[in-house]
């Protein structure tokens, strides 16, 4: 009788999970796992390239951008996303020209793979999940990211589980050569440039560019202390306040999407900028991330105070003034860098000079030289026009590398994926 009492109750448990997970109240923040796995028992991919990404809703933001790359991609080499959230596969499916799945069981991944010819894996990101399809050898695993950043997490151990990483630039080279042991970043790294910042050409000397506004694009504050760069906490809101006193510059706040998520604290803080924001009216806007694609929000700015984030490397291009905060945590990996070292700081207990910060900025007739020469080392050479040209030449290297090694292993006996 306890047997079939605890039978009936792990059922009904499950019934009761199904049905949340089918729920409009299902956690953004977790893998749905609504799977295609019953459909795709005998299925085969019939592509080249997997992008493996099992985020949860709240983390589209890091593959949304490079989804023009991979349809360029796919009509040389048939690409295939795999999800674990059947959320975010209907969200990038949308309007996409290659196959979006959602596969929740890792059995299902392995007999799938087992029937397919995929060569190359691509990840955006480090999540523990990726390491479910990190297993397999038959492939190659390049890591490509979402963003390059001079955070210490940019330059992570974790790199070493990849055959290859794809920088944007020669910054991200050198960064990972400085901070890793025992890791070849000659061998393992390969210069693609940074498609994600395809937002617009370099702008002539003179070319007046934005409308005035300052742009407070902030991180978030990061899963441990190690990547707490964010300042929204530390001065956040009185930078706000403090430009909207002045009265020079519009300004409009873009909020990392994940700010909050792991501490209360910033989430208040977070709120506080907004209500002052609403408070003064006028020209000053909140953009959401949700609403609106980031180099639209850059083109709305004439100068950037951010953190140190990738928001800061993609809006070098503009050419435009740029201040970065100093607000970084007592735990937080130093990041000293060429851009860091190039631009001005604007450190926490400061914050109430940043609109003087800018306008000096704005006035100093170098800073754009200097900028430029930040862009070609962390945009690399291939920046603007090459760069999907240079990402597809670079999975076409690797493919052909896979295919001839592989192809050693095999005729050794290997067997299996």
């Amino acid at each position: 009788m306890r047997r079939l009492l605890l039978t009936l109750r792990r059922r009904a448990q499950s019934a009761v999970l199904r049905r949340l997970r089918r729920s409009r109240f299902f956690p953004r923040t977790i893998p749905d796992r609504r799977g295609e796995d019953l459909a795709m028992a005998t299925a085969r991919f019939d592509a080249t390239v997997m992008v493996y990404f099992p985020g949860a809703l709240d983390t589209t933001y890091q593959i949304t951008p490079w989804l023009p790359t991979f349809e360029a991609l796919h009509r040389v080499h048939r690409v295939v996303i795999v999800c674990q959230d059947s959320r975010v596969a209907e969200q990038l499916g949308r309007g996409s020209s290659f196959p979006v799945v959602t596969i929740a069981r890792y059995g299902t991944l392995d007999g799938i793979l087992s029937r397919s010819e995929v060569k190359l894996a691509l990840y955006v990101s480090h999540l523990p999940r990726n390491f479910e399809a990190l297993r397999f050898g038959s492939l190659v695993h390049a890591y490509i990211g979402h963003g390059d950043s001079d955070k210490g997490v940019s330059a992570s151990n974790q790199l070493k589980a990849y055959d290859f990483v794809f920088a944007p630039g020669q910054a991200a080279v050198d960064r990972i050569e400085r901070r890793l042991m025992r890791f070849d970043a000659a061998a393992h790294c390969r210069i693609v440039g940074q498609p994600l910042t395809l937002s617009a050409p370099l702008p002539a000397e003179g070319e007046a560019t934005g409308s005035g506004a300052v742009l407070y694009a902030p991180t978030w504050e990061g899963a441990q202390p190690s990547v707490a760069y964010s300042s929204v906490l530390a001065q956040g809101e009185r930078l706000v306040r403090g430009l909207i006193a002045d009265g020079r510059f519009p300004v409009l706040y873009r909020p990392h999407p994940l700010i909050g998520v792991t501490s209360p604290a910033y989430a208040v803080a977070d709120r506080a900028i907004r209500e002052a924001i609403a408070a003064a009216g006028g020209p000053h806007r909140v953009i959401s991330a949700d609403d609106e694609a980031l180099e639209s929000t850059f083109a709305r700015a004439s100068a950037l105070i951010c953190d140190v984030s990738a928001v800061a490397t993609a809006w070098l291009p503009s050419l435009k003034p740029i201040v970065v905060t100093a607000s970084a945590g007592p735990g937080a990996v130093s990041a000293d860098s060429g851009m860091l070292s190039a631009v001005p700081r604007l450190p926490a207990d400061e914050a109430d000079r940043a609109a003087d910060l800018v306008a000096g900025e704005m006035r100093d007739e170098e800073g754009r030289g200097r900028r430029q020469q930040l862009v070609a080392y962390y945009l690399s050479p291939y920046w603007p026009d090459g760069l999907t040209d240079r990402f597809v030449a670079v999975c076409d290297e690797v493919i052909a590398e896979r295919d001839v090694l592989r192809g050693r292993l095999v005729e050794q006996g290997a067997t299996g994926v």
